[in-house]
């Protein structure tokens, strides 16, 4: 027999660590991204992983879209199987990510092209960044509340984290796309 746990409130010392994971985890990439040197600058090894990265991000923006129709729809089995599997390609995004960033370091956008260097600094690259750092102590978060059987605040918090979810996604694949155009 199951335990109803819809009216029990989730502990304080579960969502501050879920935090403390997801700030350590977004220190740990900045430092990677801006201070750790390659190990491969010239991209000699595994030189697939920014066109990886992006379709990752592509797969796992299809699987939020069907995950929001399919509870809309309240098919709840198939939104359950849509929204692992978007956590399952956003995790494998993420290691792809820290793989790349390890070997490769970080590209610039050059500053030859000044109004799309602009627009890709200040328009895409920053909200993207800086919903990306929101979205992950979110999504865990919103998965520990629907694993744990705490369906009116999973929804709650649901409706914050699948926007912010789908435009990382979806952003991400924008900045490789503009990357790859003016690089």
């Amino acid at each position: 027999m199951t335990q109803d746990t819809t009216n029990y409130r989730t502990p304080p010392s579960v969502i501050a660590a879920i935090i403390v994971v997801s700030a350590v985890a977004s220190l740990f990439l900045a430092w990677l991204v801006y201070y750790h040197p390659p190990i491969d600058a010239a991209g000699h090894h595994l030189p697939f992983l920014p066109e990886l990265d992006a379709a990752l991000n592509a797969i796992c923006a299809v699987f939020l879209i069907n995950g929001f129709r399919h509870i809309k729809s309240r098919n709840i089995a198939a939104h359950r199987n849509s929204m692992f599997a978007a956590f399952v390609v956003s995790s494998a995004f993420l290691v792809a990510y820290i793989a790349n960033h390890v070997l490769h370091g970080d590209i610039l956008f050059p500053t030859t092209h000044p109004t799309a260097r602009f627009i890709y600094l200040w328009i895409l690259l920053l909200p993207h960044i800086l919903l990306a750092v929101i979205a992950l102590p979110m999504i865990l978060i919103t998965f520990f509340l629907s694993l744990t059987g705490r369906f009116p605040a999973h929804k709650k918090i649901a409706r914050y984290t699948f926007p912010i979810w789908l435009y990382v996604s979806i952003s991400g694949v924008v900045v490789y796309a503009m990357l790859a155009a003016y690089h």
